[in-house]
């Protein structure tokens, strides 16, 4: 047999997650969160309906969206080539992920949740850019919140013709870990070792 169908065998290929891959996450938006995707120009979409998946860039200065509250993100749907696959899907199915990137920094944050189109008169105005509104704002209702690790963009070594000259000022994977935790989880004993460690596991 080639291909995996047993999870109690995907689990023995793979092994157990740390304990960092576990305590990372969040069921809402967690202050280092919140300042970390305050933080993003761009997002990455992802939506399922009955004409199957999609995925597509969001992307507008940041901050690309507004966080109101703990438990709720709203993404201005801004032009684009009208087919409004997204939209078409959360209609249909609500689940959504978006994965938010800042430029020149390796780890992603991701967000899943729930989400309705809102186009509350007021509330788009209120998104205007350049004169224009946007047709519907994307109301996300936050379920999950978790940092991804660095590996995957080190390897494709996304921003390596274009990094910036000093760190933007948004908290490291360590300081996440460490607000996230209580601080149970030493966020400086980690970003101290994080380097080597991504230097010796990339493949």
């Amino acid at each position: 047999m080639t291909h995996l169908t047993d999870p109690r065998a995907l689990d023995a290929l793979f092994g157990a997650p740390a304990e960092t891959s576990l305590r990372k996450e969040a069921a809402h938006l967690h202050p280092v969160y919140r300042d970390w995707i305050a933080r993003s120009p761009f997002a990455v979409l992802a939506t399922s309906g009955p004409a199957g998946l999609d995925t597509s860039p969001r992307g507008d200065p940041a901050p690309l969206v507004r966080m109101p509250d703990a438990h709720t993100l709203l993404l201005p749907e801004r032009r684009g080539n009208n087919r409004v696959d997204s939209l078409r899907n959360i209609l249909a199915d609500p689940r959504v992920s978006l994965i938010f990137f800042v430029p020149g920094i390796s780890e992603t944050v991701r967000v899943n949740g729930l989400a309705r189109l809102n186009i509350d008169p007021a509330l788009l105005d209120s998104f205007a850019l350049q004169g224009q509104a946007p047709k519907c704002v994307i109301e996300v209702a936050v379920q999950a919140v978790f940092f991804q690790c660095a590996k995957a963009l080190v390897r494709s070594r996304l921003w390596a013709a274009g990094q910036p000259a000093e760190r933007p000022p948004v908290p490291t994977a360590g300081q996440m870990l460490g607000a996230l935790t209580q601080g149970d989880i030493d966020g400086a004993a980690y970003d101290q070792a994080l380097p080597a460690r991504q230097a010796g596991t990339l493949y």
